[in-house]
């Protein structure tokens, strides 16, 4: 079922990008010959509306428009004879939808999450065996002071138990409404579960409808600025060639399969999953900025093409415009092979 999931969610969100281009291309009064579900070959048609076929086809990886005169300017109320900001706004349609749908995760995300109360730390796990075990620490748990020192973040509360390995500590915490105190000692040397085997992180508070919308908007655009950013990082180094690479459909699913796990054992819960919606988010706001790249064939790539039309009156030849970009799409799919190869022969480390 897991398979199932994924392949449906990748490919409602390929087809929420062509839904995109489809509706914006009718908003404009530009022809529409096809809107699949699914890539080719068809299976069969569902209806005709509106001069349109809505089709069923067999790859259940997405969707795809065809607009009529799509690469023949002589075509009239095709996509290639109208005004060149019309078919930029057509082009930049797809990404856009993307993007809406990448703040409308990010929304969902904060609107049951909440936001971060950054001074109160809170426990979101106890490792067994471990001296916060032992003293009795529970998920949950708000600590309140240790040894006296107030924690108000979770640098501080670090640092106040690394200055004590192995002599005992106070704890204070709250718990549902009432202070407990506690006593342990960090262990020292701390292995890799820490000095007092907890992970810890903070609190939360309830937002409402518009602010979730607000800061899902700004998670959205920062997202898309770090995706952005990534050539920049690798080529000074920040990042290295491992972190940066991109993934096919089974390096994708290895993350999907690791982040549902993830939800099935968080202490905060979330309707969805909070890292598999963050998957999801991921995955739309990547498909809007890599179809944004100026590279032919791409949605930017078109976009590119109409910009000298719609700036100076000058429109790049048709042949040379099809040109470049049936070289475009021949280079994109052998690049979609190759990283989908790499994904076996080189799968995905997950930290």
């Amino acid at each position: 079922m897991n398979i199932v999931y994924f392949i449906g969610s990748i490919a409602f969100l390929i087809l929420i990008h062509e839904l995109g281009h489809f509706l914006a291309a009718k908003a404009f009064g530009i022809k529409v010959e096809e809107f699949g579900i699914g890539f080719p070959p068809k299976l069969f048609k569902l209806f005709t509306y509106k001069g349109t076929d809505y089709t069923f086809n067999l790859l259940p990886l997405g969707g795809f428009v065809r607009p009529a005169g799509e690469n023949d300017p002589d075509f009239p109320g095709g996509l290639a004879a109208a005004s060149p900001w019309k078919r930029i706004a057509v082009m930049f349609a797809g990404p856009l939808m993307n993007l809406l749908v990448g703040i409308l995760i990010y929304s969902i995300i904060f609107y049951q999450i909440g936001s971060p109360v950054f001074d109160k730390v809170i426990v979101f796990g106890i490792s067994p065996e471990s001296p916060a075990e032992t003293a009795g620490l529970q998920e949950g748990d708000l600590f309140i002071t240790i040894d006296g020192v107030v924690i108000d973040s979770t640098e501080k509360l670090h640092n106040t138990i690394y200055a004590n390995l192995g002599q005992e500590i106070d704890i204070l915490v709250e718990r549902e409404g009432e202070q407990v105190a506690l006593s342990m000692i960090p262990r020292d040397p701390p292995p890799p579960e820490g000095a007092i085997g907890i992970s810890m992180g903070n609190d939360s508070e309830h937002l409402g409808l518009f602010t979730s919308v607000f800061y899902g908007s700004k998670a959205t655009f920062q997202h898309i600025g770090m995706i952005f950013s990534l050539p920049y990082k690798l080529i000074t180094g920040e990042l290295t060639g491992e972190e940066g690479r991109l993934l096919g459909y089974k390096g994708m699913y290895d993350l999907y399969e690791d982040f549902r796990e993830r939800d099935e054992t968080a202490v905060v819960e979330v309707t969805g999953g909070i890292n598999t919606l963050g998957f999801y988010a991921a995955i739309t706001l990547s498909l809007a900025a890599l179809n944004l790249l100026p590279l032919p064939a791409l949605d930017g790539g078109r976009i590119l093409f109409a910009l000298p039309e719609a700036l100076f009156g000058k429109r790049i030849p048709q042949k040379y415009e099809n040109l470049v970009n049936g070289i475009g799409f021949l280079l994109l799919i052998l690049i979609v092979i190759y990283i989908n190869l790499q994904d076996f022969i080189n799968p995905v480390v997950i930290p």
